[in-house]
């Protein structure tokens, strides 16, 4: 099924107002002249951390810790992410870091 110009030109529209009210709203909600919210303030503080944790909880869900490798690689691959963050501080370089060390280790040894 392919749609007409008319759907992918109201698609496309709807998309770019749809991706301008998530940028623009905060800004109206909470203009600069006047103070944010203590709830909000919190939520900024903890909503990053918290997703983090929920990204990790997400990679190890399928590693089968009592089957195969055990979770080595992962477990190994973690440390080298906590290593790198604390030695350098760079998230990025953090997570490529430990990305390619988990590639690494079970390309080769796992």
């Amino acid at each position: 099924m392919t749609m007409t110009i008319t759907q992918q030109l109201i698609t496309i529209i709807m998309i770019v107002l749809g991706t301008m009210l998530t940028r623009f709203l905060p800004f109206i909600v909470f203009p600069p002249n006047k103070t944010t919210p203590r709830y909000i303030q919190y939520l900024g503080e903890v909503l990053s951390l918290a997703a983090l944790a929920l990204l990790v909880v997400y990679c190890f869900k399928d590693v089968g810790f009592l089957t195969g490798s055990h979770g080595f690689p992962e477990i190994i691959s973690v440390a080298v992410v906590i290593l790198l963050h604390v030695w350098k501080g760079q998230m990025l370089l953090s997570i490529a870091g430990g990305t390619l060390f988990y590639m690494l280790l079970v390309q080769t040894i796992f």
